[in-house]
């Protein structure tokens, strides 16, 4: 009897382990597509709204983390006259409206601002850096504009005082359109719009220094910094143009980035719409405004070797250099994030599209699709927290009734609505 209660009882076990082993399968089988490779659902992504500001109906670049304090920073506009600051706090989960710029910077009428149409970047002691910007709706062009535009400002923000500090206008009558800060000085680097001038500012000591034109017509919109505190943008024909700090000097790439043969003359002065940095190995990636992903390997001296990635979106039937994508990010994983979608570009009727692209087997797929009326197009370069949480601002466009009313947030004949987005390609976050 009791040798027989002791097969039973073996019996039992074994049928357990294999029940525990085939439903382990079947969990790393949902976890996984056919190919292989992790699986990215609705619950890798999460849309975070900004509270207290109805009118509010859009963000440009104009996002970033703070490593010092664990936050994200985010500008939010009317696209008019009005913008609000927000302060996403990662560890406890909330946004938060920390007041609107006009407001905190004491700015009179004739000093209106449109946007923050910059990153939003930091300096070594976690202090939050951007600059302001006109607003296309607001025509910036001097000679058209019926007030006139003052000129953008370069700002500062104190996160534990809670203190916006206004550093000055680079230019008279132009906007800043990116900001970048080298992290052992403090030194800012700068963009103007529409004249594109190159400029430096250094808080410390009051010292501006102006590096002169760099482009004309479209105004390349992103600059970026290397471990070393260099700055890099392009000309004209787009050519990289490196800021090297130990010999305050510009130094040009011989050739032009990588373009595909055709690539419109106005998207190859357009330059780069995004960039995503992986700091152990010193490289830099980017996508241009020609839809090629581009890798560079910095450094310190020099503008440091270029790799073409190729397309990124593998189309059949339209040129590979049509895709709008002024976003990139990279995971944990070291792939690279980027939505495609905006300004009525779309790879898909009506839909955005969030990719994956490995940089080392050139691989790429689709993870996930948006109709546009729940996400429209998205904006924001290199931003993740210490738990490898990617964040990119976004806005979703829908139809508007007639009879709306004025204070919705709306852009044109349509409802505009922004919020901030939470990705996380290896784990569930909602």
């Amino acid at each position: 009897m009791i040798i027989r209660e002791q097969m039973i009882e073996m019996k039992k076990r074994a049928w357990a382990q294999r029940y525990l082993l085939l439903m382990l399968g079947l969990l790393l089988f949902g976890m996984s597509d056919v190919s292989g490779q992790a699986k990215i659902t609705q619950k890798n992504i999460d849309f975070i709204a900004y509270p207290d500001f109805p009118e509010g109906n859009s963000t440009w670049g104009d996002i970033g983390y703070n490593p010092v304090y664990n936050t994200v920073y985010i500008g939010v506009t009317n696209h008019k006259n009005n913008i609000g600051f927000y302060e996403y706090s990662v560890s406890n989960e909330t946004m938060q409206l920390k007041g609107f710029i006009n407001e905190m910077a004491h700015l009179r009428d004739y000093q209106w601002q449109g946007k923050i149409h910059t990153k939003i970047v930091f300096n070594a002691e976690g202090k939050v850096i951007f600059g302001t910007d006109g607003g296309e709706s607001r025509e910036e062009y001097l000679m058209n504009h019926p007030q006139g535009y003052a000129g953008g400002f370069l700002m500062s923000w104190d996160p534990e005082n809670e203190k916006l500090t206004n550093l000055g206008v680079p230019m008279q009558y132009e906007s800043i359109k990116d900001v970048d800060v080298d992290p052992e000085t403090g030194k800012i680097y700068a963009i103007s719009y529409p004249q594109v001038h190159f400029i430096t500012y250094d808080p410390k000591t009051n010292e501006q220094k102006d590096y002169g034109r760099l482009g004309s017509a479209h105004v390349p919109r992103v600059i970026f910094t290397d471990k070393w505190g260099n700055c890099y943008y392009v000309d004209w024909r787009q050519r990289l143009v490196k800021y090297e700090k130990s010999q305050d000097k510009l130094i040009f790439a011989r050739e032009s980035l990588p373009a595909f043969e055709g690539t419109p003359g106005g998207f190859i002065i357009t330059g780069i719409t995004a960039y995503a940095k992986d700091t152990g190995s010193n490289k830099i990636y980017f996508v241009t405004y020609g839809a090629k992903l581009v890798e560079l390997e910095t450094q310190e001296h020099g503008i440091g070797k270029i790799r073409d990635l190729g397309a990124a979106f593998d189309f059949v039937d339209q040129p590979l250099w049509k895709p709008y994508i002024p976003n990139l990010n990279l995971g944990d994983n070291g792939k690279l994030y980027y939505f495609i979608g905006g300004h009525g570009n779309y790879v898909k009727d009506d839909t955005s599209v969030l990719m994956e692209m490995d940089p080392a087997t050139l691989k790429k797929r689709v993870v996930l699709e948006f109709p546009t009326t729940e996400v429209s197009e998205v904006t924001g370069s290199d931003i993740k927290d210490k738990a490898g949480n990617m964040y990119f601002a976004g806005r979703k466009i829908q139809p508007k009734r007639k009879d709306a009313p004025e204070s919705l947030p709306s852009i044109g004949d349509k409802l505009s609505i922004p919020f901030m987005i939470k990705f996380n390609p290896e784990k569930n976050i909602k």
